[in-house]
C-alpha cells in the first residue's frame, strides 16, 4: 500500500484494455478535494484513451472502500461557496463515471460509507465482499446525501435510500447492498471477488467496443440533467455544512476519535 499522507491515485492500462484506476488515502480512503479532482481527471483520461475497453475503479488496502468525505477539510470550510466548491468534488466524480464511454466495475473490498456509496452506486457493475457493508451517516452530522442521492436511487430504489438515510448511524450488510441493486456479486473473501473481477474486466475487455459503448449509454439514458442536479445538491450541502449543528458534530467526531 503507498505511504503517502496525501494520498493519491493511479493508472494502468493492461495489454488487454482493462484500465485499472486505484486511489488510496491514510484516512480510511476517504477522499479530499485535491485526490476528487485528481480522480475525476483520471476517470476522463482512462476512458478517452483509445486503448482503454473497461475500467475497473478500485481503492487500495483490505478494510475500507472509501470512507466518503474529508472531514478535515469539511471542519476548514467557512462559506458557502467553499463548502459548494468541495461537495462538487463528488458531483464531478459522479458525472464523469455517467459521461465515460467505457464501462465502470467497482471493486469495493470493504466499508463504504457517504461518498463511497456514490462512488459504487455510480458505476455500472459492482463487485463486493460480504465485508463491504454501506452506510450515509450524513444526516447524523446535519448534512444529506445531496449530491449522490441521484446516483444511489438510481440504483436501490427510494424504499431502500429512505432506510439507508433515515437509519444514518446503521451499517446495512453486503447481502442487503446486493438484494437492493447497489452491488451486483458479493463473494466471500477478496481473493474470490479479484479472481471474479479478473474474468469478467477480461471478458468484457474482448467484447466489441462500439456495443460496449452502445450499453453505457442506454445505462444512463434519463440522466442528462445531471450536471445542473448534482451541482445545486452541491450547493445545499455546501450551505449545511456551515451550521452551528454541523461544525459541532464534526468537533464531536474528532474528539471521539482521539480519545
Amino acid at each position: 500500500m503507498p505511504d503517502n499522507p496525501n494520498g493519491n491515485i493511479t493508472l494502468t492500462i493492461s495489454d488487454t484494455g482493462v484500465a485499472t484506476i486505484s486511489f488510496y488515502h491514510p484516512a480510511q480512503n476517504s477522499l479530499p478535494a485535491a485526490l476528487l479532482d485528481e480522480l475525476t481527471a483520471t476517470i476522463n483520461k482512462a476512458g478517452a484513451d483509445e486503448k482503454t475497453r473497461v475500467i475497473v475503479l478500485k481503492s487500495e488496502g483490505e478494510r475500507t472502500f472509501c470512507a466518503g468525505a474529508s472531514f478535515d477539510e469539511l471542519l476548514q470550510i467557512k462559506d458557502k461557496e467553499a463548502g459548494t466548491l468541495f461537495f462538487s468534488g463528488f458531483a464531478r466524480v459522479i458525472n464523469a463515471c455517467r459521461k465515460s464511454p467505457k464501462i465502470i466495475i467497482a471493486r469495493v473490498q470493504g466499508k463504504a460509507v457517504g461518498g463511497g456509496v456514490g462512488l459504487a452506486a455510480a458505476a455500472d457493475y459492482c463487485l463486493a465482499t460480504e465485508a463491504a457493508s454501506i452506510k450515509l451517516s450524513e444526516l447524523a452530522i446535519g448534512i444529506g446525501p445531496f449530491v449522490i442521492s441521484p446516483a444511489v436511487m438510481r440504483k436501490i430504489g427510494l424504499p431502500a435510500f429512505s432506510q439507508l438515510t433515515i437509519r444514518a448511524i446503521d451499517f446495512q450488510t453486503a447481502h442487503w447492498a446486493k438484494e437492493k441493486g447497489l452491488y451486483n456479486e458479493v463473494y466471500t473473501n477478496i481473493n474470490d471477488m479479484d479472481e471474479a473481477l479478473n474474468t469478467l474486466s477480461q471478458k468484457l475487455a474482448s467484447y466489441h467496443p462500439e456495443a460496449l459503448t452502445g450499453l453505457k449509454q442506454i445505462l444512463w439514458e434519463g440522466t442528462e440533467s445531471w450536471d445542473e442536479l448534482l451541482n445545486e445538491r452541491a450547493a445545499i450541502s455546501g450551505k449545511l455544512v456551515l451550521s452551528e449543528f454541523t461544525q459541532q458534530a464534526l468537533q464531536d467526531f474528532f474528539k471521539k476519535n482521539r480519545t
